[in-house]
């Protein structure tokens, strides 16, 4: 869909439909009142019948308003003007968009963008009505034999902004939120597929197809390379597979070769059994999930090429199944990482850590600025922090801080959990270097304590999207997080820390 920004008052604008917000207990906002003296009092005469109260979701489309040149002007409630926040005017925008979608109308013109949301600009605004719009309108069902067909009415989007000057930070806006949104369903359309069509070698080729696209350097290792790097723990994941494992490396360099990387390493289990360790059957079929981590990745990498940000950036996808097999990996095996650590594998369904750990070496190559590894890692973490927040654990608390303040500026949030020696304690083995699990207690720290041994030569950070990457029950599909989040923290990178926009 295309968005522009617009300044202007409504009465001058012809469009499909107008849209101002109306906030708890029928009182019109600024915009809404304009459109009401311009209209001899029409919308107060439906205040008056009660048909709006202005709750948060309430809707009510009205049609042929006097003196106004659009054919429709939807009114939708925004709830307490004094609790109108980030979060309501995500739910609010959503709701427009959602409404919009049904309502025959080609073109609209939004003036939710004009209400206060304490703390947040027009930047903001614009951009958060890009992202979550296009949420909202994405729908999976290429995969159905009849699909929907019918062509969406809505293709183009006016966003108001209350003065000219906003003009040109707006177009910025939507030119990053435009990015961001392709990147959420890029991630979003690979999680979405299932494990039949969405291997390792499909999420390879994806990659290669974004390099072609960008002009980016890709580089897919194949098994027997990786068995040359000695990459003993992740190539034990796929053994028991028969798709070929992947090490996807995908190179976007906005600055000179010489500066320092931000390095993302997605975690890309394209199904997940569990492995002899096996999974219930019931919700199995969601481990299909397991490989939204390196799809975040690529979402993120794709974003930064497309807003062309002034920073080099390293996308590394490790990609596998985990399968019960005769020669798959057993509890009680033994396997040598790259590193040269060796891992007592006491839990097969704990591979996602098996993986990462030989992909953060790999990493280290790049001479890193910092290195971020998302992965759908422990069903621990949804248990902490449910599906609100991702869980964050980092070897350095600059860069934890930086995470933590792009997700909240992006409304990606994170929540930083300890990664205490102490924890290590719990990772012992009498076998090997380590186990692959430290029990039942602390099950997201101690996944990240395993990591952390890989990452002593870098400053790091692990991002468990267990709870955020995707839905269940009937809203059942990937999320695209933590794209927002991810390139969010690219932006303000390359801008030096983007203090202006990070808090």
């Amino acid at each position: 869909m295309e968005f522009i920004v617009k300044s202007g008052t409504p009465e001058k604008q012809r469009s499909g439909c107008i849209v101002v917000g109306v906030f708890e207990t029928r009182k019109l906002s600024s915009v809404a009142h304009q459109i009401d003296e311009v209209s001899g009092g029409a919308l107060s005469l439906h205040l008056r019948r009660g048909d709006i109260e202005g709750k948060p979701g309430q809707t009510l489309l009205l049609h042929n308003i006097a003196n106004l040149p659009s054919e429709r002007l939807l009114l939708v409630g925004c709830g307490k003007e004094k609790e109108f926040n980030e979060t309501r005017y995500r739910e609010t925008t959503a709701k427009v968009a959602s409404v919009l979608r049904d309502t025959g109308a080609t073109e609209v013109t939004s003036y939710v963008t004009e209400l206060d949301v304490k703390g947040r600009d027009i930047s903001w605004k614009i951009r958060q009505a890009v992202e979550v719009t296009e949420a909202t309108l994405y729908r999976f069902d290429q995969l159905k034999s009849k699909p929907n067909n019918s062509r969406r009415a809505l293709r183009r989007m006016v966003l108001a902004v209350p003065k000219r000057s906003d003009l040109g930070p707006g177009e910025l806006a939507i030119k990053q939120g435009r990015a961001i949104a392709d990147g959420m369903k890029l991630a979003r359309d690979l999680g979405n597929l299932p494990g039949n069509i969405c291997t390792p070698t499909y999420l390879a080729e994806q990659a290669i197809e974004i390099g072609k696209e960008y002009g980016l350097k890709t580089t897919v290792l194949e098994k027997e390379e990786m068995q040359k790097l000695g990459m003993g723990a992740l190539l034990s994941v796929a053994r028991g597979s028969r798709q070929p494992p992947k090490l996807i490396v995908l190179e976007y360099h906005g600055e000179k070769e010489s500066e320092p990387p931000v390095v993302l390493v997605g975690k890309g289990l394209t199904f997940d059994a569990g492995g002899i360790s096996i999974k219930p059957a019931a919700n199995m079929d969601e481990m299909k999930y397991d490989m939204c981590g390196g799809a975040s990745v690529l979402g993120a990498v794709k974003a930064a090429a497309q807003m062309k940000l002034p920073l080099n950036v390293i996308g590394i996808v490790p990609s596998s199944e985990n399968l019960p097999d005769g020669d798959a990996n057993k509890p009680g095996d033994i396997v040598t990482s790259m590193s040269g650590q060796t891992v007592e594998v006491l839990n097969t369904d704990a591979e996602g850590r098996l993986i990462l750990c030989d992909s953060l070496t790999y990493a280290e190559r790049f001479k890193p600025a910092a290195v971020i590894d998302i992965a759908t890692l422990t069903g621990a973490c949804v248990i902490a922090l449910g599906a609100h927040a991702s869980g964050l654990l980092a070897n350095n608390d600059q860069l934890a801080r930086e995470i933590l303040s792009a997700g909240k500026y992006a409304h990606d949030r994170a929540w930083q959990l300890p990664l205490w020696d102490e924890y290590q304690k719990q990772l012992e083995s009498n076998f090997a270097d380590m186990a692959n699990i430290g029990g039942r207690e602390a099950g997201t720290i101690t996944a990240a304590c395993f990591l952390a041994r890989y990452a002593k030569n870098f400053k790091w950070a692990h991002l468990d999207i267990a709870g955020t990457a995707w839905k269940t029950g009937r809203e059942k599909g990937a999320t695209g997080r933590p794209v927002a989040l991810l390139v969010q923290f690219l932006i303000n990178r390359a801008h030096k820390g983007g203090a202006d926009t990070a808090a």
